[in-house]
């Protein structure tokens, strides 16, 4: 009798969990109906092209037939494709170079967002605030050539201001595109001046979402304005710092082909330096045209930045599961 008690408990909880699904669609259908234009984009233009990745795999060649006939009539080479790739010189230097600037990227977008995070928020003049949100974040909307012509205005060997100060004061003009030991400096400043301003925005809302009572309470007990700071604003912003960082680091194989290109305007000077992923698969399709090789570098970045970002949220979920992406 209990066994049939219990297995028919069990098939009322279930017709009772599909009668509330109709009514759960029905609540929810403004918001699916929003969700459906992203979820089409989603399709079209990122999960279907996924099935494009066998050209990596593939001697790939154009056929009159169209983009279907090229798969079906490209001669299969298996891992060559990726072979060609590691045996190369360039498999290192691009490696290495992304790697290191994402990483210094990665640092220094965390610590100066939190910096300036935590400054606006201590600031009680809203007008004040406004100007230093506006003027930080007007480089994130600047296309990448346009900063590269303001670049260009800076370090030109001709006419540069730099230039033209060192000349002034008895010093030797530098030709800095051609001078790669500048540029990793110089691509972390630029990169890092133009997306702080964004990153610090999203800080800066997590921390005027702080309880006031924290802060009122870390007074009453006598802790000063830095003490506040370590004891009651870092602490909220950990959660959103460590899902900021484990986006960071499952992008940490794709670099921005805006700053390694248009900045140092692809000068075969600074390769050893300037060199990436994104700018040697660009590169390699202009000059060679091998689509197969060129897939297999980017199917490689994107697989190797996946595996990081299982990697990162893996080790945060056994740190702290509620900071976990998922």
């Amino acid at each position: 009798m209990q066994g049939v008690s219990s297995t028919t408990k069990l098939s009322v909880k279930k017709r009772h969990r599909r009668s509330k699904l109709p009514a759960r669609f029905k609540s929810n259908l403004p918001l699916l109906l929003f969700v459906i234009p992203g979820a089409i984009w989603m399709i079209f233009f990122f999960y279907i092209p996924i099935l494009a990745n066998v050209v990596a795999f593939q001697d790939f060649h154009f056929s009159a037939g169209g983009f279907i006939e090229s798969l079906q009539t490209s001669s299969w080479v298996g891992f060559k494709n990726f072979e060609f790739l590691f045996s190369s010189n360039a498999a290192w230097v691009i490696t290495r170079n992304t790697l290191l600037y994402n990483l210094g990227f990665i640092v220094l977008n965390l610590i100066i967002s939190v910096f300036f995070a935590i400054v606006m928020s201590q600031l009680r003049n809203k007008r004040l605030i406004k100007v230093y949100q506006t003027s930080m974040l007007l480089p994130y909307f600047l296309s990448w050539v346009v900063i590269s012509y303001f670049v260009y205005a800076f370090i030109s060997p001709n006419q540069g201001l730099i230039n033209s100060l060192i000349t002034g004061n008895g010093g030797q003009a530098i030709s800095w595109y051609n001078a790669p030991q500048y540029w990793p400096f110089i691509l972390l400043f630029i990169g890092t001046w133009k997306s702080i301003g964004y990153n610090s925005i999203l800080y800066f809302a997590s921390a005027m979402g702080v309880d006031p009572t924290l802060y009122e309470a870390a007074e009453i007990d006598g802790a000063n304005k830095w003490q506040q700071i370590k004891h009651v604003t870092i602490p909220a912003l950990v959660p959103l710092m460590t899902l900021m960082t484990i986006l960071a680091i499952g992008n940490i194989f794709r670099a921005d082909f805006g700053l390694f290109y248009q900045v140092p305007q692809n000068s075969g000077s600074l390769y050893n330096v300037t060199s990436v992923l994104d700018t040697y698969i660009f590169n390699g399709l202009t000059s060679t045209g091998d689509i197969g090789m060129s897939s297999a570098a980017a199917l490689y970045q994107s697989f190797v930045g996946f595996v990081l970002l299982m990697i990162s949220n893996a080790v945060v979920r056994k740190i702290d599961p509620d900071s976990a992406l998922f």
